[in-house]
């Protein structure tokens, strides 16, 4: 399933792009999160690297490839229950509508499955975006990730409040765990 915002393609996940996703995921940490974040943390985040636990988590869920002229500019997923686990959009590429590009078909999807409320464990880059989108804070919390720790945000949109946050994916908020390398930059 295709969908083009602008001159942003979204579409599902192949296997052969495992290698420039890792690649990506890796810039945006070192790059994009070091705002954020300090040079220990970056490189705690981004260095525990396991290409084959990539392929399957990547297979394990449906997970959306972000192209701007035929090059990977980011990606996502979305896990069955809701989760979003990752959005990450190269460092190139930041501030281009391409996170939002992968989020717009992430709640199409949602939506399509029936499901009720997203959530996710935002970085602290990660935050404003979310919010920006309706997610509302849940609670912050430190996580441990090779010997550094990392502050991120349970985030939910949906839940009690749902037709508000469901209204649109550009809806202004009323007021993942991160697993050594899981969280949208």
């Amino acid at each position: 399933m295709d969908r083009t915002s602008a001159a942003i393609v979204v579409r599902d996940y192949r296997p052969e792009d495992v290698d420039a996703l890792m690649d990506l995921f890796r810039t945006a940490v070192l790059q994009v999160a070091r705002r954020d974040y300090t040079e220990a943390q970056v490189r705690a985040w981004a260095g525990r690297m396991d290409r084959e636990r990539w392929l399957e988590r990547l297979a394990a869920r449906p997970t959306f490839v972000a192209e701007i002229g035929g090059q990977i500019a980011g990606f996502s997923d979305l896990e069955p229950d809701g989760h979003i686990d990752m959005l990450f959009v190269h460092a190139d590429h930041q501030g281009r509508g391409v996170a939002a590009a992968l989020f717009d078909h992430i709640l199409a999807r949602a939506k399509a499955a029936g499901l009720r409320r997203l959530y996710t464990e935002a970085s602290l880059t990660a935050r404003p975006f979310f919010e920006r989108r309706g997610f509302t804070l849940i609670a912050a919390q430190d996580v441990p990730v090779a010997g550094e720790v990392l502050r991120n945000f349970r985030m939910e949109l949906g839940g009690a409040d749902s037709e508000r946050s469901w209204r649109s994916p550009h809806v202004r908020p009323q007021r993942r765990h991160l697993q050594g390398s899981d969280k949208e930059t």
